[in-house]
């Protein structure tokens, strides 16, 4: 999941500073857009069984 040593990612002599931090940018910003979704997923099912469970006690 994270850059490793020799990966695309990983700077080289070709890589100025700027771009390594551009793409380490892009790839932080995904993963915190794929959290999300999941987070968002995770919620749904709570609220799903919370509210199942309400009405039960009813």
């Amino acid at each position: 999941m994270f850059p490793m040593f020799g990966s695309p990612c990983w700077p080289n002599d070709s890589m100025s500073r700027k771009s390594y931090q551009e793409r380490k940018l892009k790839f932080l910003k995904w993963v915190r857009e794929d959290l999300e979704a999941r987070l968002a997923g995770l919620n749904a099912s709570i609220a799903t069984i919370e509210r199942q469970i309400s009405q039960e006690e009813s």
